[in-house]
């Protein structure tokens, strides 16, 4: 027969056995969990040259049709449409032509606000072509700027029946 004192040692000796195999399997699973499987990719990626402008609508009638007496006739202005712009490179510059030129002694302007780090030209008259409106325009998305259309004429004129002309601005290099 096995004394009190073998018993309980050998209650212990069997909790501990227990514990110990818990403790393997916990392990393990740990183990198990942290040697997990990896997979890998690849990521191919590139920016690509952004350039893009827009114009929101076109101007009202631009009509020459008052003087003071002495003077040339006054200029007719319009400031109502604005551009935008985005481009991701640098030294870039917004040119402007149209596809006719004015008649004789008749001059179309335009002046475009230059966005951030631009520098704008200020007036310039318009012909079939293309002339720097704004220069140094570099890694800007502005939009809201505005443009100003100013048509002039000298008395020499004379009387110029309505007709319309396509101003192009175009962002190009520097």
């Amino acid at each position: 027969m096995k004394t009190i004192s073998e018993r309980g040692g050998m209650r212990k000796m069997k909790n501990l056995a227990a514990c110990l195999v818990v403790l393997g399997l916990l392990f393990g699973l740990i183990g198990l969990a942290l040697a997990a499987n990896t997979a890998q990719q690849t990521v191919t990626f590139q920016v690509d040259a952004i350039d893009e402008v827009s114009v929101s609508g076109n101007p009202a009638n631009l009509v020459v049709n008052t003087a003071t007496a002495g003077s040339q006739p006054d200029d007719d202005t319009d400031n109502s449409t604005s551009w935008a712009v985005t481009t991701n490179g640098t030294n870039k510059k917004m040119t402007g032509d149209i596809n006719v030129d004015m008649p004789a002694n008749v001059t179309l302007q335009v002046n475009l606000t230059a966005p951030t780090g631009g520098s704008s030209a200020g007036d310039v008259s318009l012909s079939t072509t293309a002339a720097d409106l704004v220069t140094t325009i570099t890694q800007v998305a502005e939009s809201g700027l505005t443009i100003t259309y100013t048509l002039s004429a000298t008395i020499d004129a004379g009387v110029v029946a309505q007709d319309t002309r396509t101003v192009t601005l175009t962002l190009t290099d520097g």
